[in-house]
């Protein structure tokens, strides 16, 4: 429809009313209105939107939309301790440069006519990632941990011709419903209980679970909760027993410091890019990756796009592309394809890559060694706190841990509250997810908080509960 008072747009092509016309009149019309002829009138809007006035220049509306931003009340202003799956890390400024670049920022699905140095650079992410988890074969990006997860057991299930998949209980509850749906309505997600003093996965619980019908036991280590699940081992090879997988969630940024999953049998191994050079964009900034050997039977499981290189006819040239294209669901398989996948997070495929090759392996092992130092500093400090227990479970934690406020008199609610007022975000309120523990919270502590950080933190806990 016509906008009153419209005259020409500067980011509109071919706005000016006598342009229109012309091109209206090539094509035979003689109004804007004629092209949406079969749209049914009582579905056409009659009158102009209500619409405030327009800003009479950019700057004016960058001026009012800031000023709505600063309403935000973000982690550059606020101490921050909030985790649960999006994390506050540190990003290298090369991250945000390279991942700027227009051959990368603007290239959508990508063919070789766009390509201009984009399937290379996904190829290295991929050769970067295989070396940190110890595997070698790493797919372009899903669009988060719980996609990549779903999509894991998906590939366990027709690997070995099973429906079910055992998880643990002491999980993310959101990724658990996220998998739930991307499963049903053939794949029954079947809970393990969790050890209530340690966390760990239960394993007379897994044991009594395991079946001639289990596909896959998933775990993940850190866990949610923080805790690292020390029985991996005994967790796969209780799954091979029975001819399941095992498939393993991981935190890269905790490789440095932990065994990669395959050491202790993970079959398949997925986890979220984020902690690596990418900024948490307001929850945003999720990207899964899935990582197995290179065998056949897994290789042709996956439903995403996997780069290989390969020597061109020029000798010393070597050229990047897919691999066994046709196994995806826009191959040649279309339809009969295994899984569906669509739109994929390979920008921060890219970033994730340059952020290893910034990092190197001594960089990753300093960054998992601040993390233990700066988290286990601040479980103890909370410790000295009357009433709070700085870790609830027995068991030794990576960048995350349960705080117990149980003995305090006072909610996380409550706590977090009063934290917020004084310019901090507390730990995750678990009371909902977790009503067996009570009054609980997840905090986490990466390399980006200092000790005076930790000690703001414990003197407003101080405060808020002694006051």
């Amino acid at each position: 429809m016509a906008i009153k008072g419209f005259k020409n747009h500067p980011y509109i092509p071919n706005s000016v009313p006598e342009v229109q016309q012309e091109m209206l009149k090539e094509i035979g019309l003689n109004s804007l209105e004629e092209l949406h002829a079969e749209v049914p009138e009582e579905l056409k809007l009659k009158e102009n939107m209500n619409l405030p006035k327009a800003f009479q220049s950019e700057y004016e509306l960058r001026r009012h939309v800031e000023g709505l931003l600063k309403k935000n009340k973000s982690c550059n202003e606020y101490l921050n301790f909030l985790g649960a799956g999006c994390w506050q890390h540190y990003v290298p400024a090369i991250c945000d440069e390279i991942n700027s670049r227009g051959e990368f920022l603007t290239a959508y699905g990508g063919e070789a006519y766009n390509d201009f140095g984009r399937f290379q650079s996904l190829f290295e992410y991929q050769s970067l990632m295989a070396e940190l988890v110890d595997m070698e074969v790493v797919n372009v990006p899903t669009m988060d941990w719980a996609q990549a997860a779903a999509t894991a057991v998906r590939m366990a299930s027709r690997i070995v011709d099973r429906k079910e998949v055992l998880v643990p209980r002491a999980m993310d509850p959101e990724k658990f419903l996220i998998m739930k749906n991307y499963c049903d309505p053939d794949i029954t997600l079947i809970p393990v209980d969790y050890d209530k003093d340690t966390g760990l996965m239960d394993l007379e619980d897994l044991k009594n679970k395991l079946s001639s019908k289990t596909a896959a036991v998933y775990f993940e280590n850190p866990s949610y909760l923080g805790f690292i699940e020390v029985n991996g081992q005994k967790i796969s090879d209780m799954a091979h027993e029975v001819g399941a997988l095992s498939v393993v969630g991981v935190d890269p940024s905790s490789l440095g410091v932990l065994e990669p999953p395959v050491r202790y049998g993970a079959n398949i191994v997925c986890g979220d890019l984020q902690p690596l050079g990418i900024h948490m964009n307001y929850g945003g900034g999720q990207a899964g990756f899935i990582a197995t050997m290179d065998e056949e039977k897994y290789v042709m499981e996956y439903p995403s796009r996997l780069f290989g290189i390969a020597p061109t006819i020029v000798e010393g040239e070597y050229g990047f592309g897919d691999v066994a294209y046709d196994r995806t669901s826009f191959g040649n398989h279309r339809e009969h394809g295994k899984e569906y996948v669509g739109t994929q997070a390979a920008l921060w495929g890219i970033t994730a890559g340059v952020y290893l090759a910034t990092m190197g392996p001594r960089g990753m092992e300093e960054l998992g060694q601040n993390i233990l130092q700066k988290s286990q500093y601040a479980i103890n400090r909370l410790n000295s706190i009357k009433g709070v227990i700085g870790s609830r479970f027995n068991t030794v934690n990576f960048k995350e841990f349960v705080v117990d406020f149980n003995a305090t008199g006072k909610t996380v609610k409550e706590i977090n509250r009063e934290l917020l007022a004084k310019g901090i975000f507390g730990g995750k309120d678990l009371s909902s997810e977790f009503p067996e523990m009570g009054q609980c919270a997840l905090y986490c502590v990466t390399e980006i908080h200092t000790k005076t950080d930790i000690d703001r933190l414990i003197t407003a806990i101080e405060e808020i509960l002694h006051s």
